[in-house]
């Protein structure tokens, strides 16, 4: 992974540069401006039409004059009014040409209203002057659309059904003086339920409060149906996806600069987009996940063309007004990534490469892996370690059957150290480890126990993609097949191996010794509490017993501020977070082998060690 650093002026593989030093105001400073006075004005719009104590206090004067307070249907208006600029409030901060638009035809009608139906020619002002700016800063709402599925009308209703309903409790009970008897929590609940579907409900109400309530909780139910039944209807653009051109381009790279990465090969999954430099002699992958668009690992290719590929990148993410940031790069590839773009890099962790020529499993150090493996082929496991393009279809089959079955969650992990596949005809150079035992009463799998699928890494090494064992074998199948491979490595060409990937590992090594101080105690205190989710620890301690030398990989960011939806977006990526409800396991249509992808995953690399 060594290599020169190509500097801002190196090479002419780009036409222009990115600045790292931007002077004046960032360009996006106004989109957020405008997105957070929405939002303000949302918020004030919410509050004037939920609190009827907030009619009466200093802050009505205010209220009373913005967008949505309408006649005498000020209450249902001012809050569908705050609820449609907080929703428009994000696109605007990001500068979505979309989230304009609706802004603008939004407040012309608030603004006609206030001087139809109030004779207000102050609201009506406020309305024009938060106008102003966007048709003045247009040309800075011109970000592209989101890919969006299906599923973002399903989470659009339940997350506006939740708040509707809590919303319309609030609209219910803030009302007490003038509520007739002392109704329950269920009948306000009850009420509230009708009252989202144009139903009157068990509360009633002394005066014009009733009509009040009704329409309120009548426009929230509106909105929640209008915005779910756009979402589900409108066109939809899938997120974008390796096509054979692509990928027989990025391997072209990876045959000739592929030794430079490890995870060079994983760029390879068919659910990642791809940008080119100029010249093609680099390249980036990429998905966006959450408004995130997320790399992973180094860029392809010849690394004097870097910054050509990573000024394409940085384009692809500004014209969609996505955040840019990258996972898990070298430090060669965060120097590269930092000094062109100005973005920070942070250490995320530590690679754990092993070198064939220096393993062995003499030593005291290794005396636990040792007898552990010695214990388990004394019980009757033997182990096959071979290239995909040695193996027969049957098999591979049996393997990819197997390796899905013993993933352990319905949902696949893994993105950026991990392919998505196994067995497929283009990936004939990949490393199958399998071990085996003659059983009385064999599974369904015969007598397969266990698996370790690799990746290529150039022409002399490999990097560990996935783990899977049957839960019914032995403890340690994943160090026998390790050593199994280390071992079989050298009559295969085989240099290095990549194992897992131990994040914070630098800061559970340091913390853990004499003399490291409380902060840094504290902090891996928190590193192993959240091992019992992440298994942050088990990774590291893994690892670390086939003695590794240890490569640092970082995450690239923009802004401190990112950091915490980057890692929100990584865990989606990598399949810890899932949105979208799956389908129970039998209702399920299995694939066929040629296109099912295999089980996978970051995490997996050495989760099941233990």
């Amino acid at each position: 992974m060594s290599g020169e650093v190509p500097s801002r002026t190196s090479g002419t593989d780009r036409p222009g540069r990115v600045s790292r030093i931007l002077r004046g105001p960032r360009p996006e400073a106004v989109p957020v401006l405008v997105g957070r006075a929405c939002a303000l004005v949302g918020v004030l719009d919410v509050g004037a039409g939920v609190f009827p104590r907030f009619r009466h206090s200093r802050m009505h004067a205010i209220a009373e004059v913005l967008p949505g307070a309408l006649g005498p249907f000020a209450a249902a208006l001012s809050l569908s009014t705050g609820v449609l600029l907080l929703l428009l409030a994000h696109g605007l901060k990001r500068g979505k040409r979309r989230a304009w638009r609706a802004a603008v035809a939004l407040l012309p009608a608030g603004a006609i209203a206030q001087f139809t139906y109030r004779h207000s020619l102050v609201g009506m002002l406020i309305s024009l002057a938060l106008l102003a700016p966007l048709l003045r800063h247009r040309d800075q709402f011109n970000a592209l659309p989101d890919p969006r599925s299906r599923w973002r009308a399903l989470a659009n209703f339940v997350l506006m059904s939740a708040g509707s309903l809590l919303l319309g409790l609030l609209i219910v009970s803030v009302h007490s003086e003038r509520i007739v008897g002392d109704p329950s929590l269920a009948d306000r609940i009850t009420h509230v339920i009708y009252g989202l579907f144009g139903f009157e409900g068990p509360v009633d109400y002394q005066g014009n409060t009733s009509w009040t309530v009704a329409f309120s909780l009548g426009a929230l139910g509106l909105l929640t149906a209008v915005t779910t039944i756009y979402l589900a209807f409108r066109p939809e653009h899938p997120a974008a996806r390796l096509t054979e051109e692509d990928e027989a381009r990025l391997r072209a790279l990876l045959d000739k600069h592929g030794r430079r990465d490890s995870l060079g090969h994983f760029a390879l999954r068919r659910d990642k987009a791809v940008v080119f430099s100029p010249s093609g002699k680099a390249a980036v992958t990429y998905r966006v996940v959450s408004g995130v668009m997320l790399a992973s690992g180094d860029p392809i290719g010849d690394v004097e063309a870097w910054p050509g590929a990573i000024e394409r990148f940085m384009d692809e993410a500004k014209a969609h007004s996505w955040t840019p940031a990258v996972m898990g790069c070298s430090e060669t590839g965060g120097e590269v990534w930092t000094r062109e773009t100005g973005l920070d890099a942070l250490e995320l962790g530590d690679e754990a490469v092993v070198d064939v020529a220096d393993f062995s499993l003499s030593g005291r150090a290794m005396r636990n892996v040792r007898q552990m493996v010695k214990r388990i082929e004394r019980a009757g496991y033997e182990t096959r370690v071979r290239r995909v393009r040695d193996l027969g279809e049957a098999e591979l089959e049996r393997i990819r059957q197997a390796a899905d079955d013993w993933r352990g969650t319905d949902t696949e992990r893994g993105f950026s150290m991990a392919l998505g596949r196994v067995g497929d005809p283009a990936d004939g150079d990949c490393l199958i480890a399998t071990a085996h035992k003659q059983d009385e009463h064999p599974g369904p799998y015969g007598d397969l126990k266990a698996i370790l699928h690799f990746v290529p890494w150039g022409t002399d090494g490999v990097s560990l993609d996935l783990m899977r064992r049957d839960r019914s074998a032995d403890p340690g199948m994943n160090e026998l097949l390790i050593v199994a491979a280390l071992q079989a490595a050298p009559k295969l060409g085989i240099a290095r191996v990549s194992l897992n990937f131990a994040m914070f590992r630098a800061a559970l090594a340091r913390g853990e010794k004499i003399g490291a101080g409380p902060v840094l105690r504290a902090w891996r205190g928190l590193l192993v509490f959240l091992s019992r989710w992440f298994q942050i620890e088990s990774l590291y301690k893994f690892n670390a017993k086939f003695q590794p030398r240890w490569e640092p990989r970082f995450v690239v960011y923009r802004a401190s501020a990112d950091l915490p939806r980057i890692g929100f977006a990584a865990m989606q990526a990598e399949g810890f977070v899932t949105l979208a409800l799956p389908l129970p396991r039998f209702l399920r249509r299995r694939r066929p082998a040629a296109h099912r992808p295999c089980a996978h995953g970051t995490a997996e690399r050495g989760v099941r060690a233990a």
